[in-house]
């Protein structure tokens, strides 16, 4: 593992995260921190393999205590998002065949490395005392298998937050172009003991949870990188003083962290939110918003709201679709190792 991660860090890039924390706001400063290391392992913005921050660093950046960073990663990872390496620090935990370099399929006539890998995994497992009876039988066992998982795929997320799972079902269905079934994390245990083979997915908010759950059905679990927003993050840095900003989606835990990242972003913008079945919210919401940010599964709804209610308006608020919630490595990941192709 330590091998992995020192490869990883050779091509370590810059960190790509701002972190701000706003002294006078009702949450606490670590609670912001913490949701913001949390949001940028969960949208891939730190992949696997990333080295975070080192609490001297964050000290500096934050002005919060070395003491308090150091607790904050220490719940990070008994939370199972990273992992310490003694004398080295703190990254962000793969799982397991995550590696960027090994997205996607080509064909093999298109990418002779692919023909040499073959022939590289074949003389090891022959050095291994393998015969190649033994070997295929392995690699058949292995895509039939696969093959198996394919034949479900599970999307899991607390029961609390069902519209997260929603978005992930659609986005999942649409591009992968087999059938996607939602279970209530509360739930996976006993869908699973009716299972005979399935794939397991969820944010990797809850990855560890899910991991626990499905571990004893020998079933593997696979962890959804979310979008990082960092277009609507660019658009609200750029808002003006005292702006009034709304935010619509059908994800009680989107609506959550988005408020907690713009309050530490912004502390000067009234962020006001809803759900797309609180009409009344929502109402309110459109009414006085000078820019609504909305997921593509409330798009619709709220922009004919607008359109119901723009007599009543003096300015129309402009309306933000945000794009996909699932990042775009993510799905190619799933593509492998459901083998779709890339």
């Amino acid at each position: 593992m330590i091998e992995w991660v020192s490869a990883k860090v050779v091509c370590e890039r810059s960190d790509p995260m701002q972190f701000q924390i706003q002294p006078d706001s009702e949450i606490p400063a670590s609670k912001q921190l913490f949701d913001q290391i949390r949001f940028a392992i969960a949208s891939r913005q730190y992949p696997p393999g990333h080295r975070l921050p080192s609490t001297r660093q964050l000290a500096m950046i934050t002005g919060l205590h070395r003491n308090t960073i150091s607790k904050i990663y220490q719940q990070l990872e008994n939370d199972g998002l990273v992992e310490s390496i003694a004398g080295s620090g703190i990254y962000v935990k793969a799982r397991g065949h995550e590696n960027d370099n090994l997205l996607g399929s080509p064909l093999l006539e298109q990418n002779p490395e692919i023909g040499r890998l073959i022939s590289q995994s074949l003389a090891s497992f022959l050095a291994q005392g393998l015969t190649l009876e033994q070997i295929r039988e392995l690699l058949l066992a292995e895509i039939d298998w696969r093959s198996q998982c394919r034949s479900q795929v599970l999307v899991t997320i607390p029961r609390h937050d069902l519209g997260a799972g929603e978005l992930m079902l659609r986005e999942l269905e649409q591009s992968l172009k087999i059938p996607v079934q939602l279970v209530a994390m509360e739930d996976l245990a006993q869908v699973l003991a009716n299972t005979k083979s399935a794939t397991v997915v969820t944010s990797r908010y809850f990855i560890s949870v899910a991991e626990e759950i499905a571990a004893p059905f020998h079933l593997r679990v696979i962890p959804i990188d979310i979008y990082d927003y960092s277009k609507e993050l660019a658009l609200i840095k750029k808002l003006p003083t005292d702006s009034r900003l709304g935010i619509v989606s059908i994800s009680t835990g989107i609506i959550k962290v988005a408020e907690i990242l713009i309050h530490s972003l912004r502390g000067d913008v009234l962020v006001m939110s809803a759900q797309i079945h609180e009409t009344d919210e929502l109402r309110v919401l459109a009414r006085t918003s000078q820019t609504i940010i909305s997921d593509q599964a409330s798009y619709t709804l709220i922009k004919n709201l607008i359109n119901e209610v723009r007599s009543d308006l003096i300015r129309l608020p402009e309306i933000i679709c945000s794009d996909n919630y699932i990042g775009d490595k993510s799905i190619q990941l799933l593509r492998r190792e459901l083998g779709l192709g890339g």
